[in-house]
């Protein structure tokens, strides 16, 4: 109990007074108080009501990004469980907005207003924007004072941007910076509704997949046939944010940067071909759910035949009356999916009042029991290196194929890492392709024209 010490005090004290009214002997320099002898001795009990209260609990405030409200009863179970925890922290938990930039905007106007929480997520891809920026908190110093703490016991992938120091240029454990722990890996795959799939006489995606046959072309025609079932029946499914589209975009080779993250490359010849396949499935074969609504009340709704998302969804998707599963993605041109190797991180808000205990929460919600449980609730893949966490991964069911995610993620995939951009300004860059983007996929603008003009704008971005 956290207050358990002074209750232990108060017990010692009870236990002195019954002593000393037993003994009956007060000291020399006492004899006027003798006569207190005279009165009932549990009277002596009463001495402690006099002494200053025990400090109250620290309240510490934390937030995610949650993708339906499944997704938040998870987090909120998991605040609930450390808040028994952790000993003088009082934790609340703040679900934040849906996908999209305005949750990281919000969080920025807060904390210029002094109102954002203690600790909070966010995507890999901002935490550059959000370090430089001086809004979140170098823990290095307190990592190094703890116990037990390692920066190996995560993915290597996004502790090098969370050690990264935009002064040396030097990342890792000796790097000086620590801009918070991930909360976890995930990657993309397709959610499968087999009720449409069965009555299309579509082939099933998962044996076309552990066939080698699962590209392009396979899913091109199981969206058709799936989307001729009716017209309010869609073949597939996607987000209007950058990792859905960016998919296409990397498994044609391409992708939105220069292999040193320095320029942009959407105007390559790969990441047009990417884009205009894309293009295709909203345009010329019309299977996809209109660009920029919604996919997932649709999909739940057993009107999407393979709806495109992370493993967040999975809590929100269990509560279907359908029968469904998952497959990766297609191979692409280039040969693999073009997957991403997501990730975000807890941080803590630079402003803090008590940057201990926000530390001691973002400790608390990256050990392998709590991620263990998000897992086995569905939301994601532990962030920490451990083939004990993968293995347990896939009995956390339905899906029953969560190797899919698996295989996202594995070397062999060649997923693209999320990350920021330590050489120029993540939010910009995406202010500009995303509605240049959109452009392209509700048919306003031609691949041509996009690939003209696309990288002169977004290359005003990175520093000079």
């Amino acid at each position: 109990m956290k207050n358990s010490l002074l209750m232990k005090v108060l017990g010692l004290l009870v236990i002195a007074s019954f002593v000393l009214a037993a003994c009956g002997t007060p000291a020399a320099t006492e004899s006027p108080v003798v006569e207190a002898t005279e009165s009932p001795a549990v009277e002596a009990t009463e001495a402690p009501a006099t002494e200053a209260p025990a400090a109250e609990d620290v309240a510490i405030r934390w937030r995610t990004r949650p993708d339906n409200q499944e997704e938040i009863d998870v987090y909120s179970q998991i605040s609930t469980d450390l808040d028994a925890e952790l000993d003088g922290i009082t934790l609340t938990y703040e679900p934040g907005g849906s996908e999209g930039a305005n949750y990281q905007d919000q969080l920025k106007a807060e904390i210029a207003a002094g109102t954002a929480p203690d600790v909070f997520w966010i995507p890999g891809t901002d935490v550059a924007d959000f370090a430089t920026r001086g809004l979140i908190l170098n823990a290095s110093e307190l990592a190094g004072a703890t116990e037990g703490y390692s920066a190996d016991d995560f993915y290597a992938g996004p502790m090098f941007h969370l050690t990264y120091n935009p002064e040396s240029g030097a990342s890792g454990a000796d790097s000086g910076a620590l801009w918070g722990l991930p909360r976890d890996v995930s990657t993309f795959a397709l959610y499968l509704n087999m009720d449409l799939i069965n009555e299309a006489g579509a082939p099933d995606p998962r044996e076309l997949a552990a066939n080698g046959e699962w590209t392009w072309d396979a899913f091109l025609d199981v969206a058709q046939k799936t989307r001729a079932l009716g017209s309010d029946v869609y073949g597939y499914g996607a987000s209007a944010w950058w990792g859905p589209y960016g998919v296409w975009l990397n498994a044609s080779g391409g992708g939105f940067f220069t292999e040193d993250r320095a320029a942009c490359a959407l105007n390559t010849e790969e990441s047009l071909t990417g884009l205009d396949f894309q293009r295709s499935l909203y345009q010329d074969y019309d299977v996809a759910t209109p660009y920029g609504e919604d996919p997932e009340p649709p999909f739940r709704a057993g009107k999407v035949a393979m709806f495109q998302n992370g493993r967040w969804a999975t809590p929100g998707v269990r509560t279907v009356d359908f029968e469904w599963d998952v497959v990766e993605l297609p191979a692409g041109p280039n040969g693999t999916p073009g997957n991403w190797l997501f990730w975000g991180a807890y941080v803590i808000n630079a402003n803090t009042e008590h940057p201990e205990e926000a530390w001691a929460l973002v400790q608390a919600l990256t050990t392998a029991q709590t991620q263990g449980k998000i897992s086995a609730l569905g939301a994601n893949i532990p962030s920490r290196v451990s083939q004990e966490a993968l293995d347990a991964f896939l009995t956390f069911t339905p899906p029953a194929n969560n190797q899919a995610f698996l295989n996202g993620i594995a070397p062999a995939a060649n997923p693209t890492a999320e990350g920021p951009l330590w050489a120029g300004s993540w939010p910009e860059f995406d202010k500009i392709m995303g509605p240049a983007i959109q452009g392209v996929l509700t048919g306003a603008t031609t691949v041509e024209d996009f690939g003209a003009t696309i990288c002169d704008e977004a290359n005003k971005v990175f520093n000079p």
